[in-house]
């Protein structure tokens, strides 16, 4: 993507944190309640599911190929699976969709999320490259989970210490491979 698709991604990230209601979100409360955006700002319900395919019109999967997310109607589905393991994918796959929903949805019913889809970081020399519908997902999702100028603050208010990228990750709510992408967006 260009500097300036992730920027004007960046600010529709960032309006809809400043358009969240004061008490769903004050807009300084680590982590960034992004469950509750998606269900009670945007009306989604979050669900989490052991067979993905079961939803309409899935499309065939390839072996070993799995669904981390979708948007159906006024639902999120995430892979429960996942959701168990990995709890920080878990916050950044109801981002991804959400990101869906604000960025790309027009009239469009159901949106299917592979897990090489969801990206979180790293990887790029070893996946085909993404449709752009994903990167910009992605781009959102980073920028909801991890405002910018929450992560700058953070980052400085805990200056050099061994722990710093552990901190981040745990205030943020946010799996390691978001957080590195992340750092090296923003910092």
């Amino acid at each position: 993507m260009e500097p300036r698709e992730i920027e004007a991604i960046e600010y529709r990230a960032e309006a809809v944190l400043a358009g969240v209601p004061d008490w769903l979100w004050d807009g300084e409360r680590l982590p960034v309640p992004v469950e509750a955006i998606a269900d009670s700002h945007f009306n989604l319900l979050v669900r989490e599911v052991a067979d993905m395919t079961a939803a309409p019109g899935c499309p065939p999967l390839e072996e070993g190929q799995t669904l981390s997310g979708l948007l159906l109607g006024s639902e999120i589905w995430i892979n429960a699976e996942e959701a168990r393991l990995w709890p920080g994918r878990r916050r950044f796959t109801i981002s991804h969709e959400l990101g869906h929903y604000v960025l790309q949805r027009r009239g469009q019913q159901s949106l299917f999320c592979r897990r090489g889809s969801v990206a979180e970081a790293g990887g790029e020399a070893e996946r085909p490259p993404l449709p752009p519908s994903e990167e910009e997902a992605n781009a959102f999702a980073a920028a909801l989970l991890i405002p910018a100028r929450l992560l700058r603050r953070h980052y400085e208010e805990l200056g050099p210490r061994r722990d710093r990228f552990e901190r981040l990750c745990e205030l943020f709510g946010a799996s390691q491979t978001a957080m590195s992408r992340r750092l090296h967006q923003v910092i």
